[in-house]
């Protein structure tokens, strides 16, 4: 995936499907849009590469957090792991994370949004919901942003 970006930093936080070279994952095994690895890249130190359970561990290590039934890792914990660039200065402000599931949806964030307000707190790449795994019609890992006003605009379920 190449993206041009001008005077701004992308971390681009994607699922293994169409954007990006498919490792292990159900969507290419049963032609489904649900997959098993979680991409960070883009403007990170380190390029992360997560399965559900690369997740689980994650969280437990890091602290779960839990969201309307969802529990996960909370996103901003994610860019955390992966370590955000710091090259230029004021370079953060400039930053912004798209999640793109494999089915194409994408959710934009902007660093100060993530990391400056409450918002943040309520976005969690989530893998159960109501202490079982997500089921295939939520995805095996959903993206939940909690905190909108207007449900289902940044909510990745079934494809992310």
């Amino acid at each position: 995936m190449e993206t041009q970006i001008i005077g701004s930093q992308l971390i681009a936080f994607a699922t293994l499907a169409t954007a990006l070279a498919c490792g292990d994952c159900l969507a290419q095994r049963e032609g489904s849009p649900v997959t098993t690895r979680l991409e960070v890249t883009g403007e990170v130190q380190r390029n992360l590469s997560l399965s559900v359970e690369d997740l689980r561990s994650l969280a437990q290590r890091r602290g779960q957090a839990a969201a309307g039934g969802y529990r996960g890792i909370r996103l901003t914990d994610l860019l955390e792991e992966a370590d955000i660039k710091r090259d230029a200065r004021h370079a953060l402000r400039r930053t912004y994370v798209v999640a793109i599931a494999s089915d194409a949806f994408q959710a934009v964030f902007s660093w100060g949004e993530l990391f400056n307000t409450a918002v943040g707190r309520d976005v969690l790449v989530a893998f159960e919901r109501d202490g079982l795994p997500l089921r295939d019609g939520e995805g095996r890992i959903a993206l939940v942003a909690r905190a909108d006003e207007k449900i289902g605009t940044r909510h990745g379920k079934w494809r992310i």
